[in-house]
């Protein structure tokens, strides 16, 4: 557990939670609450590389889906472009997935899913070298995630949501799907280029 003092000398708090998969985290955040609203801390370079966190985060993202049941990715952007995220929903709710493409990783084609909402403000740290991607729970969800790495068109790339070598259990029908994002390839018919170390 990393603290960090609010305005008026009182403790905030953030729990960090490692998940199954190798480098990925839930972040939740414990607000300071009083008569004016609530006080919390969401970044710190310091608490998070306590933690083995140690992203440099340089541009931020939003993207809004209409319709629950929207779903994006899996993306990731090809080394030496790779990238860590730490994405949170700001209005609405989630169901946000890291897939593990790391060949040397211990979880290597390993996923994990989470809940993220903007009633309980919580966070998912998904380190360089996955892939990630979300579907919509709700109507009108906003999603933001911070980047270490800039855009980098050349770079882009994904691998399919449904893939069996992944085998990953969405929690709802998927009613919307970009042909981008249908149209990536399965990790059983190719080796795409995979993102990271």
């Amino acid at each position: 557990m990393s603290e960090a003092c609010t305005p008026d000398g009182r403790v905030a708090r953030m729990q960090f939670e490692r998940t199954a998969l190798d480098g990925v985290a839930m972040i939740d955040l414990e607000p300071y609450e009083d008569t004016r609203g609530f006080f919390a801390r969401a970044w710190c370079h310091r608490e998070f590389a306590e933690h083995g966190l140690g992203a440099e985060f340089v541009q931020e993202n939003v993207g809004f889906s209409s319709s629950a049941g929207t779903l994006r990715g899996l993306h990731f952007q090809r080394s030496p472009f790779g990238e860590a995220k730490l994405v949170r929903c700001t209005a609405g709710a989630v169901w946000d997935v890291a897939a593990d493409l790391r060949p040397a990783s211990k979880t290597y084609l390993s996923w994990v899913g989470v809940e993220l909402s903007a009633e309980r403000r919580n966070m998912l740290y998904v380190p360089e070298g996955c892939a990630h991607g979300y579907v919509t729970l709700t109507d009108a969800a906003e999603v933001r995630y911070l980047t270490s790495e800039f855009y980098a068109s050349d770079a882009v790339a994904g691998v399919r949501y449904d893939d069996d070598a992944l085998g990953i259990e969405w929690p709802r029908v998927i009613s919307l799907v970009s042909e981008q994002d249908r149209s990536w390839p399965l990790l059983t018919d190719s080796r795409p280029e995979r993102p990271g170390p």
